[in-house]
């Protein structure tokens, strides 16, 4: 209870922390739009002192008095109005700086659970959503609203039938905004959705470019991509109907009162009850009382975006500030644990490695092998933390995975997966993990390392070369070499490489067996996926993960011997349904056991 009551205060802490400090923006935003209020006040007075003071008198002082005065109070308003803008401009501006980053953090984040680019993206928009929001003529419309009274009042106080026509007027328009809320909700959150289908349609369409180009199916794509715009245009189109509808009845509305007063208060003239610059002043006033219902309506599309993405910001808010910052933990030089994990996509829940366990201590290369998808690069997504386990832990020097900072657990580990993924940057950059002021002796030293520094110095600007959007300046060997000497940067503790070898010529080959030979003798680990032998010459171990289980794990000489040297040959004995054997480590002597 002490716990769950713990939680839920901080929680609240993390919800306040996005607006924090705003408490005397708000007020002070709020005096200031009924200062611009009252000072709006200054048209409908002025023509009432015109028409019944100026005009009656003949005199030309009077007027003369009257327009300074009121050209003074216009120019008070202008610049309160202009201050407010810049406020609520400087308010967008602060939250942006303040949440970017959190936001962007998630959006690395949401791919390892299943979400897609575009939706992960998402959140980089919801700031954007809001700072827009905050930037434009909605919150001023808001501000405005609390201060009609002050215009129903003066219209009271030329005449009681005024005031109630006006009071009918704006109760009519905030129906119409509470019936723009009750309309727009649900629509708003089926259209962002469409959005975002749309847009993880485009994104896949323009990574797979090549392929689609090369294969002749681009239209089919584009098709594909059409079908989903044209379901989120639909939702658009009548989301945006029901909202100018709204608006358009709310300005009609505002037009007819306006006349309305204009009518009565020319009725009440008649009858003696008012002067005519009473009824000019009753119109105007009565339809700056309306405006800012009419504009709230007119921007409710934007606030109800911008409320939408703010509940979302909040919520990843909370979800980051409850989480428990692990401690520092001393860097890694002993033993990689694996205690019977189960591990599921994330995306679909499916689980796809069940009671998996291997131990690996400090100067040992194992290669992982099997067929294609019995879970080889799950495996190895688990053991980097990419993936949650579901059950069993993964421990790096006895301490699970989630024990150890984010930053941290990077240095102890180098991990090159088969979609290498440089980023737009340098190769320096790329190499050194994108380190503020990285030391270029150890850029070169991974580059060494991995075979790759004289290729690198070949390139037109050497280590500061730009490589583009996914590397794209560089063949796929090129990228493959360059995300090895990434993952050596820094001498971590493991190396993490799932089919290293791919893209790789004899050359390359031979530098990735160095780097093996490398890291053991610097007393790291190596756990190597492959499918090509080549990339095996180098390890003591081998593990085989055959339908989401580890089948055989023990000796290389002795695993072969056992099921037949080669890949083919483990897979098969693996698929053939007798008990393989599966070795486990003890201080590096093999102790052999069935398999359960």
């Amino acid at each position: 209870m002490a716990q769950d009551k713990d939680i839920n205060v901080a929680k609240r802490r993390a919800a306040n922390e996005l607006t924090r400090g705003l408490k005397p923006t708000v007020a002070f935003l709020f005096m200031m739009s009924g200062l611009i209020s009252v000072l709006a006040l200054t048209g409908s007075i002025y023509m009432m002192q015109v028409y019944d003071r100026a005009i009656t008198s003949g005199s030309v002082p009077t007027l003369l008095a009257l327009s300074v005065l009121a050209i003074g109070l216009y120019l008070f308003q202008g610049f309160f109005d202009t201050i407010r803008s810049q406020v609520l401009v400087r308010v967008g501006a602060k939250f942006e700086k303040k949440l970017a980053p959190l936001a962007h953090k998630v959006a690395i984040e949401m791919p390892r659970f299943g979400f897609s680019t575009a939706e992960s993206l998402e959140r980089g928009r919801d700031v954007d959503t809001v700072r827009s929001f905050l930037g434009g003529q909605g919150p001023a419309a808001l501000f405005d609203l609390p201060w009609i009274p002050v215009y129903l009042a003066f219209v009271y106080m030329l005449h009681p039938w005024l005031g109630v026509l006006t009071f009918t007027g704006a109760f009519v328009l905030a129906i119409l905004t509470i019936c723009s809320e009750l309309m727009t909700r649900k629509l708003a959150n089926a259209t962002r959705s469409a959005a975002i289908a749309r847009n993880t349609i485009a994104d896949s369409n323009a990574r797979n470019a090549d392929v689609l180009k090369a294969m002749g199916f681009g239209h089919r794509a584009v098709h594909r991509f059409n079908a989903a715009n044209i379901e989120h245009l639909l939702l658009q189109t009548k989301t945006s109907d029901i909202g100018g509808t709204l608006a358009a009845t709310s300005r009609v509305l505002r037009m007819l009162l306006q006349s309305a007063v204009l009518g009565l208060g020319a009725f009440l003239t008649m009858k003696g009850e008012l002067t005519a610059g009473a009824i000019m002043a009753a119109s105007v006033a009565a339809g700056r009382a309306l405006a800012p219902v009419d504009m709230a309506i007119a921007n409710w599309k934007p606030f109800v975006a911008a409320r939408t993405s703010f509940d979302r910001l909040r919520e990843t808010v909370v979800a980051l500030v409850t989480a428990t910052e692990p401690m520092d933990l001393p860097t890694a030089h002993r033993a990689l644990s694996v205690e019977k994990i189960t591990v599921a996509a994330p995306s679909t829940g499916q689980v796809i490695l069940t009671e998996v366990a291997m131990e690996l201590k400090a100067g040992q290369a194992v290669g992982i092998i099997g067929p294609s998808g019995g879970g080889k690069s799950t495996l190895v997504r688990a053991m980097t933390g990419v993936w949650p386990t579901l059950r069993g832990a993964i421990r790096l020097d006895g301490a699970d995975l989630p024990m150890w900072k984010e930053e941290a657990l990077g240095r102890n580990i180098g991990y090159l997966p088969q979609d290498v993924g440089l980023l737009d940057a340098t190769v320096e950059e790329n190499i050194a993990r994108f380190e503020e002021n990285p030391d270029p002796e150890k850029v070169i030293a991974a580059a060494r390392a991995a075979g790759v520094h004289d290729l690198i110095v070949r390139l037109p600007n050497g280590y500061r070369t730009q490589i583009g959007p996914q590397g794209m300046a560089l063949s796929a060997g090129q990228r493959q070499r360059i995300g090895l000497a990434r993952a050596l940067y820094g001498d971590p503790f493991i190396v993490i490489m799932d089919e290293p070898n791919s893209n790789l010529d004899a050359e390359g080959e031979t530098a990735l067996r160095d780097a093996i030979l490398g890291i053991k003798a610097r007393g790291g680990i190596v756990i190597v996926v492959a499918h090509r032998p080549s990339a095996l010459s180098a390890v003591d171990l081998i593990g085989i993960v055959q339908n989401g289980r580890l089948v055989a794990f023990g000796p290389k000489d002795e695993i072969f011997a056992q099921v037949g040297s080669g890949q083919a040959a483990a897979a098969a004995a693996a698929a053939s349904g007798e008990p393989a054997a599966v070795h486990t480590l003890d201080s590096g002597k093999a102790t052999r056991r069935k398999a359960s």
